[in-house]
């Protein structure tokens, strides 16, 4: 230190001096002794006199920087000790706390010396992976004693006998009424919830007044006691529909209830056996209460698009589903079907060109739905082309009997002649999916402004939004039975072709497995204003026909299924299959006696399609949608991308666990 000092604060001289020796050298050599002598004598003098003022000069540089730093350790040590913060370092090795302020011992109770003592015995389960991390602040608030305080510090790295040792400086900040005032306010918001009685006309219906009264007091009294010390306010603003505002506070007991109000309603019947069953739409984490009942509002929509008897919570940012386990029941009528069959005829109308697509690897039900839109385009005029991937579909055999039609020679188109061709006026008819990610085509979706959807499947939270015309009901067995329904009110029988009316009841036969599941009075209208239509049954069955290497693949799937929870037949395969034989062996697999639920698992590329079905009380569409699936109670699929077989697999049964639990 001192030689570094020196070379900072003291001239070089040396030079100086040696020049001054060389000059009395010289005067020697010309024979000026006396001269030389003289010269000597004064470098001399000047040398002793440099080497004394030089020490009395380090003296006082050094008395000054050691005045200073007494000065500065001294301000420190004041600073540290009279922190208005608790302060500690500790030994991040062993938590040993090396040093804290009086503000820390207070803070911890700790009236003891800090010796020896770790900082997991003042403050129990101290977290300090954050410090290692390189973070600054610890990511969650410590309690101590009552109060809460944020944690912020910094590593340091000293010498301790040679070894490296890991300091940390903690600072803890008390911001206990900060955080319960931030508590409050979060649990002080307001959440709206609407609760509608989904099957009131039903309910009601051919009930006399006395008894209506009595069936609806007992639902009221049960609304009642479910809202019932919850601090809110409950209203019944309509005949079937009531208003609750509560604080959020409260959301937690009710999800922690189940929302039982779904369970006691149903046991409520009316004189012909008909249960009572309710929707309960919330909205919460609204910036505003107009904001607020919009999303509820929203919620009872998407409930009732979804077959109702359920509760779903709308916030800022997505959907929560409650409920919704029991088959849907048939609710709409065909007052509906023929609005939404004028509505479609007109848009259709003003439309130059109509694009009809369905959902990625289009089945029968899709490719059946979307000819029946193409019959309305003829009988209207207006040029119509189905949009599908014609390499990769479950509808071949279906799709190669309409291209031997004259009507049909053209009418198929890939995706991006479609985007290329459409204009401003175009309509893009999206039939059997509601969901954007599971279309044909993402970018003809988002390219078009004017859009339809005709879809029979539960409605997801990523659904397609800002349609044109939306005829959706989870009721119906297929899209093509939805199609149907409008064409009995826009086209003649006559007009429609035989292979049109063959291709719509094939999607009928898919979606309800040759009627068995998910029928219902108005399955069997379509189905028979279809075979009026000309509609040949052989040629459905054809259609549905396997070759021998089609059925030893699927009776090899029937062979690797294992059973599960005692009813759940689940096939995980290891190679890809076709997806038809897949859907068929799912199906297959509810033919054995004592399976009500099946789950076929096959790899696809760098995805794993999972095909599921179900005949007992098992919703399979809530069983995927975690998945990132969709479908309806007794048909569902879903897609995983990026993922291997084992892990989907895991992550199915994990589902099934919870949905049972």
């Amino acid at each position: 230190m001192n030689k570094r000092l020196s070379r900072l604060i003291e001239p070089g001289m040396r030079l100086y001096f040696v020049i001054l020796l060389l000059f009395a050298g010289v005067t020697a050599w010309m024979g000026m002794y006396e001269l030389a002598a003289g010269e000597c004598v004064v470098v001399i003098i000047v040398y002793i006199y440099f080497v004394i003022k030089r020490r009395h000069n380090r003296r006082d540089i050094l008395n000054y920087i050691q005045s200073n730093t007494e000065n500065m350790d001294a301000a420190s040590k004041e600073t540290l000790l009279n922190m208005p913060s608790p302060m500690a370092v500790i030994r991040l090795g062993t938590g040993e706390i090396v040093w804290a302020n009086d503000k820390f011992v207070k803070m911890t109770g700790k009236q003891e010396h800090f010796f020896e003592v770790k900082l997991n015995d003042c403050i129990p389960d101290f977290p300090t992976k954050w410090l290692l991390d390189g973070k600054t602040e610890c990511p969650d608030t410590v309690l101590i004693n009552g109060r809460r305080y944020s944690v912020f510090g910094n590593l340091a790295r000293s010498g301790d006998g040679g070894q490296l040792v890991m300091l940390a400086t903690l600072y803890f900040v008390d911001e206990t009424e900060l955080l319960n005032t931030r508590d409050e306010y979060a649990a002080s918001r307001p959440v709206i919830a609407i609760v509608l009685i989904d099957n009131y006309d039903e309910l009601t219906k051919n009930v006399n007044e006395k008894d209506k009264s009595a069936l609806l007091a007992s639902i009221d009294d049960l609304i009642s006691a479910w809202a019932d010390g919850k601090n809110g306010m409950l209203r019944k603003i309509d005949r079937d529909r009531y208003i609750f505002i509560f604080e959020d506070r409260y959301f937690q007991s009710f999800v922690d209830d189940k929302f039982s109000l779904l369970e006691s309603v149903r046991n409520i019947k009316n004189s012909a056996g008909v249960a009572a069953t309710i929707s309960i739409g919330i909205g919460r984490d609204a910036p505003t209460f107009g904001e607020g009942y919009d999303f509820a509002a929203l919620s009872i929509e998407m409930s009732l698009s979804r077959g109702g008897d359920q509760a779903v919570v709308k916030d800022r940012f997505n959907f929560a589903f409650f409920g919704g386990r029991n088959r849907e029941t048939e609710r709409h009528t065909k007052v509906k079907s023929r609005v939404m069959a004028n509505s479609m005829s007109e848009l259709i109308s003003q439309s130059s060109t109509i694009y009809v697509m369905g959902h990625k690897v289009a089945d029968i039900d899709a490719i059946g739905a979307a000819v029946g839109i193409i019959c309305i385009c003829r009988k209207k005029g207006v040029p119509g082309f189905i949009v599908v991937d014609e390499e990769n579909n479950a509808a071949g055999s279906l799709i190669r009997a309409l291209k031997e039609k004259p009507e049909y020679e053209n009418i198929f188109i890939d995706p991006q002649d479609a985007l290329v061709s459409a204009d401003n006026r175009s309509l893009l008819v999206v039939v059997d999916t509601n969901r954007p990610d599971q279309v044909e085509s993402l970018e003809l979706l988002q390219s078009l402004n004017r859009v339809a959807v005709v879809d029979h499947h539960r409605r997801a939270a990523d659904y397609i939004e800002h349609v044109t015309l939306n005829f959706h009901e989870p009721f119906a067995s297929s899209a093509s039975e939805l199609v149907s329904e409008l064409l009995q009110y826009i086209v003649e029988s006559q007009d429609i072709l035989p292979v049109e009316s063959m291709a719509l009841l094939a999607g009928i036969v898919l979606d309800t497995k040759n009627f068995s599941v998910r029928t219902s009075g108005r399955t069997f209208d379509a189905a028979a204003f279809l075979r009026r239509a000309g509609a040949d049954t052989v040629e459905v069955k054809k259609l549905f026909q396997n070759d021998l290497e089609g059925t030893v693949s699927r009776y090899g799937i029937l062979q690797k299924a294992k059973l599960y929870r005692k009813e759940i037949a689940i096939a995980a395969l290891d190679q890809t299959v076709d997806r038809t034989i897949a859907a068929q062996a799912a199906d297959e697999l509810l033919n054995i006696s004592g399976i009500m639920t099946s789950f076929v698992l096959y790899p696809d590329g760098e995805r794993v399609i999972i095909s599921a079905r179900s005949i007992g009380d098992t919703n399979v569409q809530m069983v995927l949608e975690p998945l990132g699936g969709g479908g309806n109670a007794a048909t569902a699929g879903a897609q995983v991308p990026n993922k291997s077989i084992t892990e989907v697999l895991s992550e199915l049964v994990a589902s099934i666990d919870k949905y049972f639990d």
